[in-house]
């Protein structure tokens, strides 16, 4: 990823990291109980989705109901380093050196809790 970006840009999975593409609600529910054990996270401010960079590979055999896992062969629009507010595409969480991907079992945990509560009506 080019840190002096201005524009978005589709990125190539599975070289340096997997995407875990989740929606906003299950993924705000698990963003909260990985505090600060959270990786780099992007936000799709228009579409209602949430993107962890996990490391490649490591998250190929999840079977989360509205999971997606990107790996090979898969593209993700990545947001220029310094976009931390929407609207559109930013970091929610921006990656930061020695943290830019999340521990996958860590963040599975998290997953699972999170799509197991339901809202309220």
């Amino acid at each position: 990823m080019s840190p002096h970006s201005a524009e978005v840009r589709t990125v190539a999975a599975g070289c340096w990291w997997d995407a875990v593409r989740v929606p906003a609600a299950p993924g705000v529910r698990a963003l909260a109980l990985l505090g600060e054990r959270t990786g780099a996270v992007i936000r799709d401010g228009y579409g209602g989705i949430l993107y962890w960079l996990v490391p490649p590979g490591e998250a190929n055999d999840w079977h989360l109901p509205e999971v997606q896992v990107l790996g090979r062969g898969s593209h993700v629009a990545v947001p220029p380093s310094l976009r931390t507010k929407g609207p559109g595409l930013y970091w929610q969480v921006p990656p930061a050196y020695g943290r830019e991907c999340t521990d996958t079992a860590r963040l599975h945990a998290a997953l699972s809790t999170a799509l197991s509560v339901q809202p309220a009506p």
